[in-house]
């Protein structure tokens, strides 16, 4: 092969090369592109789409996997946003009903005091107390709201010892036992004897099983029914609260737990709650390592379980 030759075979195969190397970067310029132009269509859209395209380069691969993890959290955080604005709209419709009813209230018995020259001394003594009831109504709703920011804090901590649940559960529904009793309701108790314990706080645990059997009584008092059962699951314990009573539709279940949500009916006086119970007893559990669940059938069963982990030792 003459010098001519291999210097013209060279050129060729610089030419290929060139021609290749073009070829290649014309096709990384246009897919750049075309995965730019996907990208601002997603993000003017706010869609939910994904940037999907068919490369075989896989550092491109690569790059698109990590652009759709960031557009997915992107839209899980936008959708979070959303959800959280729209609680907080109802968090602050309810409160506004819930402060503004027994503030109404309020007004009402003080101007019926301010013409005292009208009312008797037995009639005088009834607003007063009246009156007085519905103020510490009011100082309690205050008192919730003032506990969930506390337990929303960053710095929130809850001291926690060894817990005796049998003895716990026993004496929480020992205290509603005259208005169990006045209310003609049939009560269940199925503690076992087998000593359960856990690590929590006594006064949040309390709590708990208090909110627990007073809604079960509010709400559920139609059935005339109330059980606790205390179980052991093996690395947990379970405590479930129920009643027979109207129950709750299941498009409530997954929202029961947000703070100021209230039933439609509950604007009723007579099941008239303030929506906070339930959030903070969810709170309260979750800061004790455990979780809290509703089941419901209307006029069978309705029952709360609260699970934490068993404490062995």
């Amino acid at each position: 092969m003459t010098a001519a030759v291999a210097l013209a075979f060279a050129c060729a195969a610089l030419a290929a090369a060139c021609a290749y190397l073009y070829a290649a970067r014309r096709r990384e310029r246009r897919d750049a592109d075309e995965i730019g132009r996907r990208l601002e269509k997603i993000l003017r859209s706010g869609s939910a789409e994904k940037v999907l395209l068919r490369t075989e380069r896989a550092e491109l691969r690569r790059l698109l996997l990590q652009l759709n993890r960031l557009l997915d959290r992107g839209q899980r955080t936008a959708a979070e946003f959303s959800r959280s604005k729209e609680s907080s709209r109802r968090m602050i419709s309810n409160m506004s009903h819930d402060l503004k009813t027994p503030l109404a209230v309020l007004l009402g018995y003080t101007e019926k005091l301010r013409r005292g020259e009208e009312l008797d001394a037995a009639e005088r003594e009834r607003t007063v107390e009246a009156l007085q009831a519905k103020v510490l109504s009011l100082i309690d709703l205050m008192n919730r709201f003032f506990d969930l920011a506390k337990m929303d804090s960053d710095d929130y901590a809850m001291p926690k010892t060894k817990l005796a649940l049998n003895e716990l559960c026993r004496r929480n529904v020992l205290e509603f036992y005259e208005l169990l009793e006045s209310g003609g309701f049939e009560v269940e108790l199925d503690i076992p004897d087998e000593p359960l314990h856990m690590l929590g706080n006594e006064e949040a645990l309390g709590r708990i099983l208090r909110n627990l059997i007073s809604n079960a009584i509010r709400y559920g008092g139609e059935g005339k029914a109330l059980g606790l059962t205390l179980r052991d699951r093996g690395e947990t314990v379970e405590i479930e609260v129920w009643d027979r009573g109207r129950g709750i539709a299941e498009v409530h279940h997954d929202r029961v737990f947000e703070r100021l949500y209230t039933l439609d009916d509950s604007r009723n006086p007579r099941f008239q709650g303030s929506g906070l119970g339930l959030s903070i007893t969810k709170r309260l559990a979750e800061a004790m390592g455990g979780s809290i669940s509703l089941r419901s059938v209307p006029y069978e069963r309705t029952s709360f379980v609260v699970s934490f982990p068993k404490l062995s030792f």
